[in-house]
């Protein structure tokens, strides 16, 4: 067990020898003039021996007091540094975040640095989830997918529509010529989500004949997908309500109101109940991509 003496004292005394007055170190630490003498008694009574030479002019340090001063000192400037350090660089509370790739490229990732200006206390690790990929598996803290995730112990929160309507860039119709209805639309270069039954599909929504066999390329990647449909390859059934900014910046048109999967949606995913940093990033990400009133 350490010996020490009374830290109030011993502050008291690295104050005062370190500054060279009873006054200015009580300024500094906020107490009285009496105060600093009353700790400096306390400590040369615990020692046993004087640390100053009290006289008119003021005090000054014996010997032992001298090097008592020097050792406290640096002591006490390395407390205070460790401690600074630590507060310094406490951990923030850090939270995993799983988004399929169509709504990380649109909506997550160019707005980031928004939720990083609301709340600097919170790190955000962002990676690329599967479309089957479910929250109760793996080390996610939010999971923004399409479909629900019927586990027990999550929370799903609807916020965008899946609603898919045909859609193509203002430069394909120059090249093509006015699209008007589904019979223009069979005859387009038609751009496929990772097989064609999705277009198979509109056509029978349309109650339109596809056109046999469907044309096109298919892409793997929505992503990609994308690209090429902003890009004038063709015509690309897309979910509109992920496609806002791009509906509303012109680079695309939509051909038609028909729409496939109009009774499902893409969902922010969270455990029940949520730590505090993830309601907050969830509120975030919905007050986002909540449609403009």
């Amino acid at each position: 067990m350490l010996k020490l003496p009374p830290l109030n004292s011993l502050r008291a005394f690295e104050a005062v020898a370190r500054l060279g007055s009873v006054s200015r170190a009580g300024d500094e630490l906020c107490v009285t003039h009496s105060a600093v003498s009353h700790q400096l008694k306390v400590l040369e009574q615990w020692i046993g021996k004087p640390l100053f030479l009290r006289n008119a002019r003021g005090i000054t340090l014996t010997a032992e007091g001298q090097a008592l001063g020097l050792t406290l000192t640096p002591c006490f400037t390395a407390i205070a540094e460790r401690v600074d350090t630590l507060m310094t660089h406490v951990s923030k509370p850090t939270i995993t975040v799983g988004c399929i790739p169509s709504i990380a490229a649109r909506w997550l990732v160019p707005n980031l640095a928004q939720f990083s200006e609301m709340h600097p206390d919170i790190e955000l690790n962002v990676q690329y989830a599967r479309a089957s990929q479910k929250l109760p598996l793996g080390d996610l803290d939010v999971l923004i997918t399409l479909g629900r995730d019927e586990a027990a112990q999550v929370k799903n929160t609807a916020i965008f529509s899946r609603a898919n309507k045909p859609v193509t860039s203002p430069a394909y119709l120059t090249r093509f010529g006015p699209i008007a209805g589904p019979a223009d639309i069979a005859r387009a270069d038609l751009l496929h989500d990772e097989g064609k039954s999705g277009w198979e599909e509109w056509f029978r929504k349309a109650g339109a004949p596809a056109p046999f066999p469907l044309n096109g390329a298919v892409f793997q990647d929505f992503n990609l997908l994308a690209t090429a449909v902003i890009a004038g390859h063709g015509v690309a059934l897309c979910p509109t309500e992920v496609f806002r900014e791009e509906l509303k910046r012109g680079d695309l048109v939509i051909l038609s109101d028909i729409a496939t999967l109009v009774d499902q949606h893409y969902f922010i995913i969270t455990r029940i109940p949520p730590a505090e940093p993830v309601v907050l990033f969830s509120d975030w990400f919905r007050a986002l991509t909540a449609p403009a009133q």
